[in-house]
């Protein structure tokens, strides 16, 4: 299981008073294993509570690196003596069973996502789609278009996923009929803003003009995610519900083609721009932008594609009534057709009129295996 934030908090207070309390950060480092390139590209300061922070952000980026931060800091002699190393400990069993997971299954092909409960039923496509785009350098924009309520902001719950095993991370702004560009440009620099210095007002030119335009403003925001430690994935969501004239369709072509810009010289450390609800028929972007994008159609989930997640699961994680060895194959049909059956009846049970369709049946879905997982 991952650390929490407040785990890893706990995790940067040891950082400073055991780990760089020292007046040759970059040496120390060196001294207990960490890569010589790692190491040249943290700043450091004279401050060990910084360097703290920084060493934790800059290791936080793939399961790999956490995992041997934990594992040193586990082992320093001053924390080792103390009752406090026990919580390190147990850290460093959990990173090395989360490294141990990403490295055997294909993150992509995950059907259960964040806490094991929660679930990411079919999409096939999709999935296929991301890993052709986070592999290719070249592709800077996804667009997922789809029938209403068929799933396309759910997507949103995969990329957390994959960013999660692949060094990125997803901030999500929902637009609605009343977004404006200037409230999404603000929205976007509070997320990219770095925090140690605290979220400023955007003043991207510096200049005397208080309303800078949206090409500075994007810019800006490109810019600052490209420049701070943490690689973003900028993501748009509900583009179908913005008003016709709204500035925001100006500002969607801007930002696409100031990331398709920033990557020819910054590469795989600018943004990336997702566009969930962005059909065909809406604003085209910039014809630059055309051998960079992806696509990918949401559909609602039918039995068969329950059915195939369903498969999936038990095949992964078998109930524990079974017993430690593997079931059979008809077992697992029996528990496949059972489940697809709650399924489809607590959805067509659920009056809530407020939730799309998928959203009940993933939410079906997450409830027959909590069930499971019981038995």
């Amino acid at each position: 299981m991952p650390l929490a934030e407040t785990e890893w908090d706990l995790v940067t207070m040891w950082v400073g008073e055991y780990l760089l309390d020292t007046t040759d950060p970059h040496a120390q480092l060196t001294q207990y294993g960490f890569p010589a390139d790692f190491v040249s590209a943290l700043r450091l300061t004279a401050v060990s509570a910084e360097n703290a922070r920084a060493l934790v952000e800059a290791s936080r980026k793939d399961i790999q690196r956490q995992l041997k931060l934990v594992e040193v800091v586990a082992a320093i002699d001053s924390l080792s003596v103390l009752p406090e190393v026990s919580k390190a400990l147990e850290f460093q069993a959990r990173l090395r069973e989360d490294y141990r997971a990403h490295a055997s299954q294909d993150n992509f092909r995950t059907c259960v996502l964040k806490n094991g409960t929660e679930v990411f039923i079919d999409r096939q496509n999709l999935r296929e789609t991301l890993r052709h785009f986070v592999d290719d350098p070249e592709k800077t924009v996804l667009l997922v278009d789809g029938d209403p309520d068929s799933g396309r902001s759910y997507t949103y719950n995969l990329i957390r996923h994959i960013g999660q095993h692949h060094g990125f991370r997803p901030a999500r702004v929902t637009l609605s009929h009343t977004s404006t560009a200037d409230k999404v440009i603000r929205r976007l620099a509070e997320f990219v803003a770095d925090p140690r210095a605290g979220i400023s007002n955007l003043d991207p030119t510096e200049l005397n003009d208080l309303l800078p335009s949206i090409d500075d403003a994007v810019h800006w925001v490109v810019g600052r995610a490209t420049a701070v430690d943490d690689r973003f994935w900028l993501v748009l969501d509900e583009c179908d519900r913005l008003d016709p004239s709204s500035d925001v369709w100006d500002f969607i072509g801007q930002l696409a083609l100031a990331i398709y810009e920033h990557s020819a010289v910054r590469g795989d450390q600018a943004p990336r721009l997702v566009l969930l609800g962005y059909g065909p028929t809406m604003r085209q972007l910039p014809y630059d932008l055309r051998g960079s994008l992806c696509r990918d159609t949401a559909r609602v989930a039918e039995p068969a594609d329950l059915r195939n997640f369903f498969d999936q699961y038990f095949h992964e994680s078998p109930p524990g009534f079974l017993g430690t060895s593997q079931p059979d194959e008809s077992t697992i049909a029996e528990l496949v057709d059972a489940a697809v059956q709650e399924v489809l009846r607590a959805t067509e049970a659920d009056s809530n009129d407020d939730e799309s369709y998928m959203r009940k049946v993933c939410t079906a879905a997450e409830g027959a295996i909590r069930v499971y997982q019981t038995l």
